[in-house]
């Protein structure tokens, strides 16, 4: 299984198009006279039909790298594109009419809207990408294990149920990208294994990308391909 920032990118009628590509990102933090270097010089691709897994110890830029390829922090040099057309350095309103169009995104916290029910969540990210499908919602919150959750609010729910819950609704708009945080974390493994099913089976069967931030060895046992994170950098594990 290779580890690397790249793998042999799909072709569509003869032309590369990659589902999401970094060049060159670097995000420093600046506390008082500290800078402390959070990603430095990160390249990387995912294409079409890939499940990638981010491996890396806590501190190593996983959560600031994903922050950054799905627009949601600016990095301090270099740049993202999603399907084919520039993320970063946009205004903040084209940023997020692009992140609403391809991408699904689940952070470590800060997923849900605290006045609105699991279903009201999903709910709101379908009605934002302009989609309504209560087959789909359903099936969602089967495969999260929330179907009997669906009518709590955020407060109500334990920590992995509002990590599950973050990604039903990252999924809810099916995004041809998903960048997932941890999502399986604190889940049991039957839980684990039928979530992980899922999200391989949208990547092969619909050709959708997900890159993976993960301490899972179950979830890295079933990617096409693993990246490694150290110190802000790509390196080989």
């Amino acid at each position: 299984m290779p580890i690397n920032g790249t793998s042999c990118p799909i072709r569509s009628n003869g032309v590369d198009v990659p589902r999401l590509e970094a060049f060159e990102l670097y995000r420093f933090y600046h506390r008082g006279d500290d800078e402390t270097a959070a990603l430095r010089g990160i390249s990387l691709q995912l294409n079409a039909g890939e499940f990638v897994a981010l491996l890396g110890p806590s501190g190593s830029g996983k959560s600031t790298l994903l922050a950054c390829l799905a627009g949601l922090e600016e990095p301090d040099g270099g740049h993202v594109d999603v399907m084919g057309q520039r993320l970063s350095r946009r205004p903040e309103a084209l940023r997020a009419a692009l992140r609403g169009q391809h991408i699904g995104m689940l952070m470590q916290s800060g997923n849900l809207f605290e006045h609105l029910t699991v279903e009201g969540n999903m709910r709101l990210q379908m009605s934002l990408a302009g989609k309504k499908d209560r087959k789909k919602l359903d099936a969602l919150l089967g495969v999260t294990g929330l179907a009997e959750r669906r009518r709590a609010y955020p407060s109500q729910l334990s920590g992995g149920e509002a990590a599950r819950a973050g990604l039903a609704v990252a999924l809810s708009a099916d995004p041809k990208v998903l960048l997932a945080d941890e999502p399986t974390a604190e889940v049991d493994a039957a839980t684990e294994t039928l979530i992980l099913s899922h999200l391989v089976e949208r990547c092969h069967g619909n050709r959708d990308t997900a890159l993976i931030a993960t301490h899972s060895e179950a979830l890295a046992a079933r990617a096409d391909r693993m990246l490694a994170i150290r110190d802000g950098r790509l390196v080989h594990a």
